[in-house]
């Protein structure tokens, strides 16, 4: 496979949906949560947004996944 040095290995290529709305809600969690803290001030520039990105507390990211996956399975 010539990409499976880009992807993740606890969910093989051959299951990923085409088009699933169920998938998006890891997105959504993550991305509602960094949006409400970058919005706290103003937006200077790209930096202000990476700075947050990096506070970002991995305990979030793994829910998330956790709630992902089975709903990819089913």
């Amino acid at each position: 496979m010539p990409f499976a040095k880009e992807t993740t290995d606890f969910i093989p290529p051959q299951l990923w949906p085409p088009n699933s709305h169920d998938l998006i809600s890891v997105d959504y969690h993550i991305w509602s949560i960094l949006e409400r803290r970058v919005y706290r001030t103003r937006i200077q520039d790209v930096d202000h947004v990476v700075k947050h990105w990096q506070k970002f507390d991995q305990k979030i990211i793994d829910w998330a996944i956790k709630q992902w996956q089975p709903r990819l399975q089913a």
